[in-house]
């Protein structure tokens, strides 16, 4: 028995660069386009195991041009920087907007120790 939460709108803000996702459950985030590239599932960012993960510059201002349903679990996410491997679950979606605070500053972090500044997006503003 699947218990998850899955999408009922899957909405994308290009403006904004921000893709809305509401749940069943009641769930609504809304998750920056930057965001989701950076902690794309595909192997090119996870790479195949623990510790191989490539850290994702420069995406500050990426799109996402299309979204691309996969079966009845995941969608396909393409950005606008050529990107479009990793097929992004319900799971993993409903993941990124629960910890959504959480993975941001991780992704800072890494960038500050990799020696790169980056400035909030504007996307992550609150209105």
């Amino acid at each position: 028995m699947n218990t998850a939460p899955t999408p009922t709108e899957i909405r994308l803000h290009q403006r904004s660069r921000l893709l809305e996702v509401a749940f069943d459950d009641g769930a609504r985030f809304e998750l920056p386009c930057e965001l989701l590239r950076v902690y794309s599932p595909s192997a090119q960012v996870r790479g195949h195991g623990p510790g191989q993960e490539t850290l994702q510059i420069g995406k500050e201002n990426v799109n996402i041009s299309a979204i691309e349903p996969i079966g009845a679990y995941a969608v396909k996410l393409i950005f606008d920087d050529g990107h479009s491997t990793g097929l992004y679950t319900w799971d993993l979606l409903y993941k990124l907007g629960v910890r959504r605070q959480e993975f941001w500053d991780l992704y800072l972090e890494r960038l500050q120790r990799a020696g790169h500044q980056r400035r909030e997006p504007a996307s992550s503003v609150q209105n």
